[in-house]
């Protein structure tokens, strides 16, 4: 199949540092080239792939400090639906800017929608292209817009050789993220400082977030028990995961899926995360983790971390969030789109009267049909 896919261009695909959505697309191109697929991406000039690369621009933007993302995503919706007849399908992950050119090829277009969708202001968009079709990354993320034409929910993968199995916690906890208010960085400090226990946070901070860094969560980080090490690499990542006694996810928004919590889980770290969006999807509460309902919930969940089996953590990740069950998801979604348009069978007709003076008319109905 004739497959393209087309990529943020904020980070390369794969992302050197912070990146989920491209990280999430280069996992599902790599498996749909191994599997003998004909995988073309558009992305930014400094991605590793197996695939056909199509690069939009030479690097990747946040990297470059470029403050407007919207005309470099143009130019490559412009460049991936120029070409629409070249593909048998073409898949999106840029969210709401691609959504009206759909209508304008006839290649079939399959929308996953990476980012938060509680928002009043999407809806408009969504109702006038109601007939896109869209895929979810957990059922959560589609619950207040039932209406809209989802084909499925389709959960992320994540390299699985990328990250070790850690059989012996750590001393510590983790946050990795974005430090924003969304994100519970203030909730996460906080749980650490009721359990005694340090607390390490790998994390970006993007420029809309630099004056909450700066006025709320620097101040806190003045405390020896609190450790920011900045964005990591992926090697860096599994070390720093996998060491953790816990992954701290106290997220305040709906998060459609949360992939730090894979990447956790596949370290062996269980996580300890907030009752919000996705998190009951993902962490099975008790086994490979804790699910809470507040922060004095979250410093109890610490004490108990010690339940819970790690190597259950391990195979939990591999079992749910491999790059095999991401990629057959999608393969069947693209199948359902290009599969020829069904023939409807002619309407079955009645079986005809049989008069009352047919031969096979009896008095007592006998061979009436």
């Amino acid at each position: 199949m004739r497959i393209a896919q087309l990529a943020p261009l904020q980070e390369s695909v794969p992302p050197a540092r912070y990146g989920g959505t491209e990280r999430v697309v280069s996992v599902l191109t790599e498996e749909l080239v191994r599997r003998g697929h004909e995988v073309t991406l558009f992305a930014s000039g400094d991605s590793t792939t197996a695939a056909r690369l199509v690069p939009v621009v030479p690097q990747a933007l946040r990297p470059l400090g470029v403050p407007d993302y919207l005309p470099a995503t143009m130019l490559s919706i412009g460049q991936v639906f120029a070409r629409a007849t070249e593909f048998d399908v073409i898949h999106s992950h840029i969210d709401v800017p691609a959504l009206p050119f759909a209508r304008m090829v006839e290649t079939p277009v399959l929308f996953t929608m990476h980012g938060r969708l509680d928002l009043a202001w999407l809806r408009p968009l969504f109702d006038a292209y109601h007939d896109a079709n869209l895929v979810s990354v957990s059922d959560n993320q589609r619950r207040l817009l039932p209406a809209w034409n989802w084909l499925g929910s389709v959960y992320n993968g994540i390299n699985l050789p990328d990250y070790n199995f850690h059989a012996r916690a750590g001393d510590y906890l983790a946050f990795l993220g974005r430090l924003a208010p969304d994100k519970g960085v203030e909730d996460a400090i906080a749980v650490a400082r009721m359990a005694g226990l340090p607390l390490k946070l790998a994390a970006k901070i993007d420029p809309i977030d630099r004056g909450y860094y700066e006025q709320r969560i620097a101040p806190l980080l003045a405390d020896p028990q609190f450790t920011y090490i900045g964005e990591v690499d992926q090697r860096t990542k599994d070390a720093f995961l996998g060491g953790a006694l816990a992954l701290l996810f106290p997220i305040r928004w709906p998060e459609p899926f949360g992939l730090v919590m894979a990447e956790a889980l596949a370290t062996g770290t269980p996580v300890i995360a907030g009752r919000f969006g996705s998190v009951p999807e993902v962490i099975e509460d008790g086994v490979t983790g804790f699910i809470c309902d507040s922060v004095e919930e979250m410093a109890l969940a610490v004490e108990r971390i010690g339940e819970l089996d790690r190597a259950a953590c391990r195979a939990a990740a591999l079992a749910r969030f491999s790059p095999a069950q991401m990629a057959a998801g999608y393969q069947g979604l693209y199948e359902q789109l290009t599969a020829p348009a069904r023939v409807p069978l002619p309407p079955l007709s009645a079986p005809p009267l049989v008069r009352l003076d047919h031969p096979l008319a009896s008095s007592n109905g006998a061979g009436v049909a």
